[in-house]
């Protein structure tokens, strides 16, 4: 869940290609899924949850904008943990970034857990099973993702799986925040 009480400040983060993407499988009493239509709403629904939106109906503008249009991606790079009764209670997705000189590179996006299902080791299996995912499409490219200091925990859990912070933008140009999130999240 995002904690908008420290002082914001965003980056880039870099998988390089050479590290090895730990494994941590699922609990039991969970199972994996990939978006089938419809899942939509789920995704907003937990998305809201962490506030990455204040509203379900602003996550399903951006929903229906960025992924939508892509509905054969949707079905192989976004994942759903789902409890025993069948509920999708956390998601994670593996996209793509285009860059300015016309590159595509693998982008890890958007990894959110219900704050009543949070501890449990769901957001460890998620960041492992996309990012292996990611290198079955990308193979041996470095996967990127963007975050900010409001998202604390995770970045301390992304970097357990190797991830690093970068001084620039994935365009190479100087993040004028750099400095201020490694001190903001004391690294």
């Amino acid at each position: 869940m995002l904690d908008k009480s420290i002082l914001y400040a965003d980056f880039w983060m870099v998988l390089p290609a050479e590290k090895t993407i730990l494994d941590f499988p699922l609990k039991t009493d969970f199972s994996l899924e990939f978006y089938q239509k419809g899942d939509e709403k789920d995704w907003c629904e937990i998305e809201t949850s962490v506030l990455e939106f204040d509203q379900p109906e602003a996550a399903l503008t951006y929903f229906e904008k960025t992924f939508l249009p892509y509905p054969d991606e949707l079905n192989r790079r976004m994942l759903f943990v789902e409890n025993a009764k069948g509920e999708k209670i956390a998601t994670c997705t593996g996209w793509m970034k285009t860059l300015n000189d016309g590159r595509t590179v693998p982008q890890f996006h958007w990894l959110a857990v219900k704050p009543e299902y949070s501890g449990q080791g769901l957001a460890k299996t998620l960041v492992s099973q996309i990012c292996q995912e990611l290198r079955k499409i990308y193979p041996d490219q470095s996967i990127y993702l963007h975050s900010q200091t409001w998202s604390k925990p995770a970045v301390f859990l992304y970097r357990k799986f190797g991830f690093e912070i970068m001084p620039t933008d994935l365009n190479g140009n100087q993040n004028e925040d750099y400095e201020k999130a490694l001190k903001i999240l004391d690294l």
